[in-house]
């Protein structure tokens, strides 16, 4: 199995390290991130300057651009032949929720599904991310599964695992995504020269963290596994749009 691994918090990230340690045990792989942290980059690619490639002593491949940058040239550009797998992560904190949408680490997978791979974002939940072993252990359980139980083609796995130790862990539910209360307003503060700055306030509270949820799961000490549809098309609405849309008499 070929691997191509990324993430959001920068190559040089501890995460990283300890998720291609796991799964080069099994596979061939090949880390390729960006230079710097870009946590909360979404989808966004570098459209208007160039894309630079440097090789690092560890043999990892940094970029000056964004996770789904990274994603992109990788599979274009570096990766011998083609991967079988995309694997992001592991993240510095959760992607629950909400959190998917803006989130660097589900954009590098959702790259990597755009470009016609299988493709798991992994995700430690805490506030300290001293356990990046379980989480690495339980992605690499699932992605030895995926042979026998590969992906549908519209679908990437998002997975969130608390921060505590493999023996801690109670298992790992199939779980949907939950969602948080309206995220605390800008904060607004001044530069040392008396300049307005602002700053995003911290993530709303979980609205929707009920039994079966991404949120409910990390609470109660299991790992999280989420499928994630590419299509946001809301089927539900189609025909009653169809329906108010024959009035406008265009």
């Amino acid at each position: 199995m070929k691997i191509l691994v990324s993430n959001d918090d920068g190559v040089n990230a501890p995460g990283i390290k300890v998720l291609n340690d796991e799964l080069a045990k099994f596979a061939e792989t090949l880390v390729i991130a960006p230079d710097r942290n870009c946590s909360g980059a979404s989808n966004s690619l570098t459209l208007l300057n160039p894309l630079r490639i440097e090789t690092l002593d560890n043999g990892f491949f940094s970029v000056n651009g964004t996770p789904t940058d990274s994603v992109h040239v990788g599979i274009s550009q570096i990766f011998d032949g083609q991967p079988d797998l995309v694997v992001a992560g592991i993240n510095n904190g959760a992607n629950l929720g909400d959190d998917v949408l803006y989130s660097g680490t589900v954009a590098a997978a959702t790259e990597g599904r755009h470009m016609g791979l299988p493709a798991v974002a992994v995700s430690l939940v805490g506030k300290h991310q001293q356990h990046y072993q379980t989480a690495a252990i339980v992605a690499a359980k699932f992605v030895k599964r995926l042979k026998q139980h590969p992906l549908p083609s519209d679908q990437i796995i998002n997975i969130n695992v608390p921060d505590i130790a493999i023996e801690q862990l109670k298992g790992i539910k199939v779980t949907r995504l939950g969602n948080r209360h309206k995220a605390e307003t800008m904060q607004r503060s001044t530069d040392p020269w008396g300049r307005d700055i602002f700053w995003y306030g911290k993530l709303g509270n979980e609205a929707d963290c009920g039994e079966g949820t991404d949120f409910h799961a990390i609470a109660n000490g299991y790992a999280s596994v989420t499928p994630l549809t590419i299509d946001m098309t809301a089927y539900k609405s189609m025909q009653q749009m169809t329906d108010w849309m024959s009035e406008l008499n265009l």
